[in-house]
């Protein structure tokens, strides 16, 4: 039988405990996301250092300010709905791991309130293009970023200023295309020379001789 529409309250908000119809398109807000997670874990959102809200379903399609009563949040795992763009994270200000692998997120942006706290950050298969938006995350050690649509090896120079940057992935971006796997890499370390690992893989004494133009050994 046909589900019953989802009509706005007064205020023009759409109920259905968080859950909404936009479009033909059922999703899940954050704000019940974080309340479902609260119901299955036990803790208190408000409280947790680690807090998972991926694989909702329905997915999550916007990111909403509700994020920003994570006040403890260290953690926070959002990979696998279709979140389609970032927002401001004034409120985690302690927020050291950011997952949002296997989204819809064409930019990455909104990330100056935790550029000083921001340690991992893992977008995996998404629809980004540039990596304008991670210049001022000083902190940052991990930046997950395969399957994307990164086409210019030029994007790379903009992570120069990451000296703390050290684990790398961009395997399954155009970028990639035509090199063998040991090619790619090298290429990775003339943009990147002091990445300790890239594509899952710890980087060899011979491939920073070769990036750095000298002979390589065997």
């Amino acid at each position: 039988t046909a589900s019953a529409p989802v009509r706005p309250d007064r205020g023009g908000r759409l109920g259905a405990a968080g859950q909404h119809q936009a479009s033909g398109t059922m999703s899940t807000t954050c704000a019940q996301a974080i309340k479902n997670w609260e119901t299955t874990s036990g803790e208190v959102a408000a409280e947790a250092t680690f807090i998972k809200l991926y694989c909702q379903i329905p997915p999550i399609l916007k990111l909403d300010n509700a994020l920003n009563s994570l006040v403890n949040c260290e953690r926070l795992a959002l990979s696998t709905n279709a979140i389609d763009r970032l927002i401001p994270l004034n409120g985690m200000k302690n927020l050291k791991i950011l997952s949002l692998g296997r989204n819809q997120i064409k930019k990455i942006e909104k990330l100056d309130d935790v550029a000083d706290t921001l340690e991992e950050l893992w977008m995996s298969y998404n629809q980004i293009g540039s990596l304008d938006g991670l210049q001022g995350l000083n902190n940052l050690q991990v930046l997950y970023l395969a399957n994307n649509n990164i086409k210019t090896w030029g994007e790379l120079d903009k992570l120069a200023g990451l000296s703390g940057l050290r684990d790398v992935l961009f395997v399954g971006n155009p970028i990639y295309e035509g090199l063998t796997k040991e090619e790619a890499r090298i290429e990775v370390l003339k943009h990147l020379p002091n990445v300790m690992k890239i594509d899952g893989d710890l980087v060899k004494p011979s491939e920073r001789a070769a990036a750095k133009g000298g002979e390589e050994e065997g």
